[in-house]
């Protein structure tokens, strides 16, 4: 409550103390030469630090303290051009286009290549925008991926609850088959294609841009993306120098504050951008507790007009409590806690213990040289490493941690009593084995890239671009004990090197092997674009090759110790045409085809060293047809998309004398296809409204008949099984979504905004692989619901700095909804285990720039 207070008081202070300011500039930027839209430009205000950048149509729009003045408009390998204005009794000023010339004594930095970002009415693709003022005015509290709660296509929930838990699923696909690229790089785990949000839980302070490409994507990596592509870009060392300071508060004790610095590009051709941020507090769900810091640092080098090097490095060292067990919709209501409700922790000594959390830290490194060989060609190169250290807790032992289980409980769903736990343990004598106690699943990597494209222009309208995409990864995997709650070991007698092994705290136990998943791949893109036309070619092969070490199965004389490398060459190629019918009007088509290797656990059975050898590539063909509209008040964008997945990675398993074993099923096939509508408009100079619309049919596509498995020996392990599937709806995302909202400048210098967003046809999720009866009914079927977020951003100048308060409200009306369902015998409300999204949360943030 002080927290809050203190900054309630220093907001008041900020408000009695603000100077309004004089008026809004808008404009576009576009490439003089093509008059193509230029996104990241760099505009600020001559002599202060109030900046903004384009968005990727190129506008700004940016808020000014006095009546006149100049704009410095700036772009790595363009000419930085100077543009005056005069607001004086006027409360809009739009400059209207501001046509950048391409300097042959810069560096010819192609970011939008580089990056791999879609440029509007020309890249025929389906692409929603983020700003990075919309970030940092709206994101709050919530997780980074929330920020896309309003792009068409787009679902996201927060999991459990817990801090970076977030799931990000774009057209019915999850984390697994969306791919998400952080300034041009891959950051998808290399062995199962999770994104783990929490690790990137400082990029939004540091975010210029984020694009999402739904569908087949402008990638031009060989990076199979099934539902779509995330990029986003961080801020670079051409900003202007200067930097600020920011404090948040918010519900259950939430508090960030952090800084960002840099020195801008210096006469000596150095540049630097420094940002170190930490978050404390709780989330809405109970025992969600978050200790978590972020840092990200770019020095950049201007070596001289040809080459430039830029160094980045970012990382999250975090621990956050986690909700990981969903409960029955009655277990929520019977609860003091309602839907806050988790039985994922408890107290010892008095203090919270979560027996379910997540420790991590996965640092990223890149240098990149951009090299400007002539003027029509360029070679962008990235080497990138990333170490991982950490893992997510849990249990071990005798189950004492029933939900339902009042000896260690004071009631159902109340906090775990540790100390009766340690007691037993201690009653059991130090002679004794440990019966229940606390373990940490580790899963450490080390991931070694790089990434080069080469740009050149084959004509005056076809430009090519190819390159490689390299990458070395090793995961090790083990059980470590962090916890016997008052016993003095623990014997374990799964390492065939060691039987009966006494386990103390901080020893591995359980199990322990490495992963190792190698990566090499070409690509090729052409482009062309004359007139009203730009088109786009692209084929890309790639060898995914995976190799499993096991120590505690095997002893180190065993020949199953170590797999031989197991491989899989994949392809794809994919076009698409966009043609701009006038100067309001486009439209586009696309189409692709491409495989995908199966991910490592469906390579090596049960997690041992014996090889799928049915093992095969997934396949994937996709189209598209899209049209937009643009005008000075309004615009649209409309997509229609069919994306047929067939071969989809499943494995069913059997157990024969105690052994259990697994065989992939082949022949599961999916089918995605929606329409999409994306909307803005702005009727008045100070009122935009946006809208969009999803309308998805998910389903799977056959049923799979006759699955037999086999055992190493090629002998049948029971009878072959039917699953029946055809039709039946995808779960876990909803498939038909809806979002409305407002911005509106109340004064020249404070805006209201509200949002609307409303989820339907959302069906629990289940695995297909279970459904071996026929006629079984739907996948049950979560209730529709609708959420009201609403915000201000108030901008001054304070102190001569400018700064700003942002407000949010999230779910005002503090609406009960279930945002995640795990489906339940007979596909009914009443069996099914789910988690309840948050009800009313709130932010108050502050922030000044100098």
């Amino acid at each position: 409550m002080k927290k809050i207070t203190s900054l309630l008081a220093l907001v008041f202070l900020l408000f009695t103390a603000a100077m309004q300011a004089q008026g809004t500039i808008r404009g576009t930027v576009v490439d003089g030469e093509n008059n193509t839209p230029l996104p990241g430009v760099n505009v600020v205000v001559n002599g202060t630090t109030n900046g903004v950048t384009t968005d990727f149509d190129g506008l700004f729009e940016i808020q000014v303290a006095k009546n006149t003045g100049a704009l410095r408009v700036s772009y790595v390998g363009f000419a930085p051009l100077t543009v005056n204005f005069d607001v004086t009794g006027k409360k809009v000023v739009d400059l209207g286009t501001i046509n950048l010339k391409m300097d042959s004594d810069a560096l010819d930095e192609v970011i939008v290549k580089a990056y791999s970002l879609a440029i509007d009415r020309k890249t025929p693709v389906a692409v929603s925008t983020i700003k990075a003022e919309t970030i940092e005015n709206e994101l709050g509290s919530q997780e980074f991926p929330e920020i896309l709660k309003t792009t068409p296509g787009v679902y996201v929930t927060r999991g459990g609850g817990g801090f970076g838990d977030a799931e990000l699923r774009i057209r019915g696909f999850n984390s697994q088959n969306v791919a998400v690229m952080i300034n041009g790089i891959p950051v998808n785990d290399m062995e199962n294609g999770n994104v783990y949000w929490s690790n990137w839980a400082g990029l939004a302070d540091v975010t210029s841009s984020m694009q999402v490409q739904r569908g087949l994507g402008a990638a031009m990596i060989g990076l199979p993306s099934i539902g779509g592509t995330v990029n986003i870009v961080t801020k670079s060392t051409d900003i202007a120098a200067g930097g600020n300071v920011m404090m948040t508060t918010g519900n259950d004790g939430y508090t960030k504050y952090g800084f960002t610095i840099s020195t801008g590009l210096l006469d000596n051709g150095w540049a630097a951008t420094a940002s170190l941020s930490r978050t404390t507090g709780e989330q809405f769900v109970d025992g969600t507790t978050i200790d978590a810091y972020s840092y990200f640092l770019n020095v950049a080098k201007k070596i001289n007009e040809n080459h430039e090097l830029s160094f980045t490095a970012f990382g999250a060292p975090q621990r956050h409590g986690q909700r990981q067990n969903r409960l029955l919709i009655d277990d929520y209501r019977v609860s003091d806690r309602g839907i806050r409700t988790n039985t994922d922790y408890g107290y010892k000594n008095g203090q919270i213990l979560n027996h379910e959390d997540n420790f991590y830290h996965k640092p990223q490194m890149s240098l990149n040289h951009y090299w400007t060989i002539n003027e029509i060609s360029s070679l962008t190169t990235s080497a990138y490493a990333s170490f991982g250290t950490g893992g997510g807790g849990g249990t071990a032992g005798l189950n004492k941690f029933g939900k339902y289980d009042t000896d260690y409980r004071d009631e159902p769903f109340a906090p775990v009593n540790f100390d009766q736990i340690v007691a037993e343990n201690k009653a059991l004598g130090a002679a004794a084995s440990a019966e229940t106690f606390l373990r940490a699943s580790i899963n450490n990597h080390q991931w070694y890239g790089a990434l080069s494209t080469y740009n050149t222009e084959l004509s005056e309208y076809i430009d090519l671009s190819a390159g490689v995409d390299i990458r070395f990864y090793k995961g090790d995997h083990s059980t470590e004990l962090t916890d016997l709650l008052g016993a003095s070991f623990y014997i374990d007698n799964n390492d065939v090197n060691n039987p009966n092994k006494v386990v103390k705290e901080g020893d591995t136990y359980n199990y322990n092997d490495s992963g190792y998943t190698n990566w090499g791949g070409l690509f090729a893109q052409a482009e062309y674009n004359k007139d009203k036309i730009s088109a786009v070619l692209s084929v890309a092969g790639n060898n995914t090759s995976y190799k499993r070490e096991d120590y505690f199965k095997y002893t180190p004389e065993d020949p199953l110790r170590e797999t031989d490398w197991v491989n899989f060459t994949a392809f794809s190629t994919k076009g698409g045409l966009n043609y701009r019918l006038d100067s309001k009007n486009n439209v586009f088509a696309n189409i692709g085809y491409f495989e995908r290797a199966p991910f490592s656990d469906a390579v090596f059975i049960n997690n041992t060293n014996i090889t799928n050898e049915n093992a095969e590539n997934q396949k994937i063909f996709s189209a598209e047809l899209g049209y937009g509209f643009r005008s000075d008040k309004f615009r649209a964008d409309l997509n229609v998309y069919r994306t047929k997945w067939m071969d989809r990675t499943y494995t069913i398993s059997r157990t024969a004398d105690n052994i259990q074993y697994t065989a992939n099923i082949l022949g599961v096939d999916a089918l995605h296809q929606g329409i999409e509508l994306e909307l803005s408009y702005r009727p008045v100079e100070t009122l935009t409204l946006t809208g969009m619309a999803s309308l998805g049919d998910w389903q799977w596509d056959n049923d799979v008949k006759n699955v037999q498995v086999f055992d190493d020996q090629q002998n049948a392990i029971g009878d072959p099984i039917d699953i029946f599937i055809d039709g039946v709806k995808v779960g876990n995302s909803a498939q038909t979504t809806f979002a409305i909202g407002a911005d509106y400048e109340v004064l020249e210098t404070t805006t209201l905004r509200a949002s609307f967003n409303y989820a339907a046809d959302y069906f629990a999720d289940y695995n297909p692989t279970g459904r071996t009866t026929p006629n079984l009914p739907q996948t049950w079927e979560m209730p529709d619901y609708g959420l009201l977020d609403l915000g201000l951003t108030h901008r001054f100048n304070f102190g001569g700095f400018n700064a700003q308060i942002n407000a949010n409200v999230f779910n005002v009306l503090d609406t009960e909804y279930i945002s995640d369902a795990q489906d339940g015998s007979g596909s009914v409300a009443s069996t099914a285990l789910v988690y309840f999204g948050a009800g009313r949360t709130y932010t108050v943030g502050a922030k000044i720039n100098f």
